[in-house]
């Protein structure tokens, strides 16, 4: 079973970096034809793809958001993780991280986090 968990502080500044890491268990973040995205929901809204990073360390990322995104990983922890910067309350949402492989994907349950002064 592929556990994925968001941590990460539930409430950034305007201006500031939002930052996130997925901790997985279950699946190496290293195995082959994996993927491990980042995924938001914004109140009321539909689901938003911001990007991936695959099994051999590769990025993409959403042509809106990839300007303001990184997406790591520490494979020695088995986590990947997303920073968002110059963030604005337009960024609140719940975020998600999730793996895919072929045929498959998993999801964490998703992180509140509330861009605010």
């Amino acid at each position: 079973q592929v556990t994925l968990q968001e941590l990460g502080p539930g409430l950034v500044k305007p201006s500031q970096t939002l930052s996130l890491t997925c901790a997985v268990s279950g699946a190496s973040i290293t195995t082959r034809h994996y993927a491990w995205s980042w995924i938001r929901q914004p109140p009321g809204k539909g689901l938003e793809w911001m990007g991936v990073i695959t099994y051999d360390g590769t990025t993409y990322y959403s042509p809106s958001l990839k300007s303001r995104t990184s997406i790591s990983r520490d494979t020695f922890k088995n986590h990947f993780s997303l920073r968002l910067d110059s963030v604005t309350p337009e960024d609140t949402a719940v975020y998600f991280c999730a793996g895919s492989d072929v045929g498959t994907d998993s999801w964490g349950r998703g992180t509140q986090v509330t861009v605010s002064a």
